[in-house]
């Protein structure tokens, strides 16, 4: 009996170093210690600092974008939120007589607003999620040029920009990554540990099935579109403290780098698979790689070309191993049985 549970045990475990998970942090480190030889003034903490800030915003929206995706629908709305988030942060500031906070809070709402608008099209009038993001990504942005103009507001308080932008000591570690840890806590929690995100992967192997078994399919898709909104307008105010500059244009092409992320850290695009961990290591990943090819002086277009490739590999991937599996499978099967074709069908 005892030699059963160590054997199931250890069995877990090489399933655990050898997952899609492990491999990414595998070539996560790879990429880190490659970088600190061949990079120049890539091993300090001054890098450290760098990246993290520039990853952050990533990592915030690649959370509810994760549950988003693992539910099987997609948001492409989120940068155009972000921005028009920061577009009435600034225009509020400058023209409102409001205090910081009270503009703060304010801008929260536009989140929520953005995400209950995609949120009530897609579960109330049932449509894709696909073509009502891709029409609000468009429609956010063009708002936010409404509101503020091509103009910017620069006057944010001092000690806001100072807050957003200091350290942990000497570690280089932004501060506002504690935040950060605790939203991933909370989405972490949200997707492994409650029935709500077990609701979740049901809802991305088949909605019918998982109103079957009595998972909310609309109250549950509604609320992932809310929290991808506020997270999003979350980002469009950090933006805007970090840059010190509030306009249209905050957070453009974030999608892209998000979604890229998302899906090399191990999320199905077609829903039902993946994790948070995962999700952490392909941000950090893709991170890191530009980063590290910045420091290295390569063009920015080329930065654009390699995220897409990412993205793409990150989808095409997958398939092969799964079609790569399953003929090893089948062949494996033919030869046990006698008279097994190698594409599963038995011969008369």
């Amino acid at each position: 009996m005892s030699e059963t549970v160590t054997s199931t045990s250890r069995g877990q475990w090489i399933r655990r170093l050898t997952g899609h998970d492990a491999v990414i942090f595998y070539i996560l480190i790879s990429v880190v210690v490659i970088s600190m030889v061949s990079v120049n003034f890539f091993a300090s903490t001054l890098t450290v600092g760098f990246l993290l800030i520039q990853v952050l915003p990533i990592l915030l929206i690649a959370m509810p974008m994760a549950l988003v995706i693992v539910s099987g629908e997609i948001d492409l709305s989120v940068a155009s939120t972000a921005g028009l988030t920061s577009a009435t942060m600034g225009v509020l500031w400058r023209d409102s007589g409001l205090d910081i906070g009270s503009v703060i809070a304010l801008s929260l709402l536009v989140g929520v607003l953005c995400g209950a608008f995609n949120g009530f099209l897609i579960t109330t009038l049932g449509l894709p999620s696909l073509a009502v993001t891709i029409g609000t990504l468009a429609l956010y942005r063009g708002l936010a040029l409404v509101v503020i103009g091509d103009q910017k507001v620069t006057n944010f308080p001092p000690a806001l920009n100072a807050f957003v932008l200091s350290k942990i000591g000497n570690t280089g570690i932004p501060v506002m990554m504690i935040f950060v840890l605790i939203v991933i806590a909370f989405f972490a929690v949200l997707l492994h540990f409650t029935p709500f995100g077990r609701g979740l992967y049901a809802l991305g192997y088949s909605p019918q099935a998982a109103t079957f078994v009595g998972v909310r399919v609309g109250h549950s898709k509604f609320w992932m579109f809310v929290a991808t909104g506020v997270v999003s307008s979350m980002v469009g105010i950090f933006l805007t403290l970090r840059l010190a500059s509030a306009g249209p244009d905050n957070g453009t092409g974030l999608e892209l780098s998000v979604i890229a992320a998302v899906l090399l850290g191990g999320v199905s695009i077609f829903g039902g698979k993946g994790n948070i961990p995962g999700v952490v290591g392909g941000v950090l990943l893709i991170g890191t790689l530009t980063y590290a090819l910045r420091l290295a002086k390569v063009p920015e277009t080329a930065l654009i070309i390699v995220t897409g490739g990412l993205l793409v590999l990150s989808v095409v991937a997958p398939s092969v191993i799964a079609w790569s599996k399953e003929r090893i499978r089948l062949n494996r099967l033919h030869r046990e049985v006698p008279g097994q074709s190698a594409s599963g069908e038995t011969s008369a």
